[in-house]
């Protein structure tokens, strides 16, 4: 018999279960049974208590969640915050011998401890809540293919509790960026996700179209355009904790929707931001770990670790220009072959980086920099000194209008943030949206569109100010030391399963 056939059998069993429960006339998924404890609490509150102790306290009470391990006389329930047994009293017997592993429970009774210290519930009063219909994975010995664990992240969440806590990491990394910055008098807004024109980013956009207004829109690539708007309206400064979405390819460090902190302060540069930020993460960091070192390891198929790389954020993030990264990195480089198009193009030929006709000297320094440098920068690194070529929104520098005031900052080989100051003369904005449009035209279909009604609100004066986008997913990926970014979206993106053939 084949796996899916046996499957099939098992499943068959239990809407037989099923059935001869709704035969019998009583609730079949009742909804009346109300826990008053879980695990974790209860482990927490007495399992120093002794034996004697807890027969003494005589404590009764109420929990629920799936049966995961049915070992005759004691079961092993398992709610949102762990594991606690139940031991299967005489009267109880029969109710236990009716199960099956996923069965959800609500048992009430006396907390006892084993001869092993063990916590466990005697089953004094007990409910069938929901009747599983499909066995756990493995009989629960777990859930090993990983991309079935991306498929079906609720047998994941089941079967590999540690994945549970990845999950609160990133609901903690959330709430602590919203009151970080509430503190520090930034407001929270939201701004469209459906836009008639894409920008704050050189990225393909999903398009679609809306019906009434007979009209194609795009799904947001940013919401820098917006949130700039907001500044030039008089909030000095904002931030959106907001949902992207970037029609490209499928990677470890890419899916095609994934979360962005972006805000913007009025007033400041983006040295201003790059100390905030500096001081965000430290604090992040350490409230939500517990500690200022980050641990990332390298691991083969059976999960020992080959490498081990630790991230203290307590130290001063390193910064360095642009130029200076590359030539640190890449001590054979003499300077004189950045300087100027010619030698950077033969220079790109030298270390094998196709280049496209019509990129300038500062799109081939960026690409000799993703190329050579971008891996390495392993502690917290700030780069800087951006061609203004690469960064259309970003302000120029007044002692160099070849770059841009713009940084990246870069934690175990990979981007996490980028900022820089606003560009707010109206006439340069329009001048570089030309320049994307041009582009466009030519074929790169990440180039930006050109906003009209952006340049207009930069017509009425937008403030000096800074901004900043600081990637969610994959700052969640740096503190949980996980090596995808499917590993901290709970539903990741993937191709569609083929459809089985019974």
């Amino acid at each position: 018999m084949s796996e899916r056939q046996e499957e099939n059998r098992l499943v068959a069993e239990r809407r037989a279960k099923l059935a001869a429960l709704r035969e019998s006339g009583g609730v079949v998924f009742p909804n009346d049974f109300r826990p008053d404890s879980h695990a974790a609490e209860l482990k927490a509150r007495y399992g120093g208590r002794s034996r004697e102790e807890l027969e003494a306290l005589g404590l009764e009470v109420a929990v629920a969640g799936r049966l995961v391990r049915n070992r005759g006389a004691f079961l092993e329930l398992l709610d949102e915050t762990g594991r606690i047994q139940l031991y299967v009293t005489k009267a109880a017997r029969p109710f236990a011998k009716s199960l099956d592993l996923g069965d959800i429970l609500g048992v009430r009774g006396r907390l006892h401890k084993s001869g092993m210290g063990e916590l466990y519930v005697a089953m004094e009063e007990w409910r069938l809540l929901t009747k599983s219909l499909r066995p756990l994975p493995d009989k629960f010995h777990g859930l090993a293919d990983q991309e079935l664990r991306y498929r079906r992240r609720y047998l994941d969440l089941i079967a590999n509790p540690e994945v549970r806590e990845v999950f609160r990491t990133r609901s903690r990394v959330v709430a602590f960026l919203r009151r970080f910055l509430d503190e520090r008098g930034f407001l929270e807004v939201e701004t469209p996700m459906l836009q008639l024109i894409p920008g704050g980013a050189a990225a393909r956009p999903f398009r679609t179209h809306h019906n009434a207004l007979d009209v194609d829109m795009f799904l947001r690539v940013a919401p820098e355009l917006y949130l700039k708007r907001l500044v030039v309206g008089g909030f000095e400064r904002v931030y959106e904790l907001n949902r992207n979405f970037r029609n490209e390819g499928l990677s470890t460090r890419h899916n095609p929707e994934f979360t962005m902190l972006e805000f913007y302060q009025a007033y400041a540069d983006y040295r201003d931001l790059m100390d905030l930020l500096e001081q965000m993460l430290r604090s992040l960091v350490g409230e939500v770990l517990g500690t200022t070192r980050v641990y990332n390891r390298v691991r083969n198929a059976r999960g020992e670790v080959l490498a081990e790389s630790v991230y203290d954020f307590a130290q001063p993030f390193r910064r360095m220009t642009l130029t200076e990264a590359i030539l640190r990195y890449n001590p054979d480089i003499p300077p004189a072959a950045l300087a100027d198009e010619e030698g950077a193009r033969e220079l790109a030929a030298h270390l094998d980086i196709p280049l496209q006709d019509g990129w300038g000297l500062g799109k081939i320094q960026l690409e000799i920099f993703e190329k050579t440098v971008e891996h390495r920068l392993e502690e917290p690194t700030f780069i800087t000194r951006y061609p203004a070529e690469v960064s259309p929104l970003a302000r120029r520098s007044d002692d160099d209008p070849f770059y841009a005031d713009r940084f990246e900052l870069f934690v175990g080989g990979r981007e996490i943030a980028n900022g820089f100051s606003e560009l707010n003369d109206p006439e340069d904005q329009a001048e570089r949206f030309r320049q994307q449009a041009a582009a466009r035209a030519a074929g790169d279909e990440e180039a930006m569109y050109y906003d009209a009604d952006y340049i207009r609100a930069l017509e009425y004066g937008l403030p000096p100010t800074a901004g900043a986008g600081l990637g969610v997913d994959r700052l969640v990926m740096l503190l949980t030391d996980s090596p995808s970014i499917r590993d901290v979206l709970l539903f990741p993106h993937l191709r569609p399963e083929a459809p089985h053939r019974e």
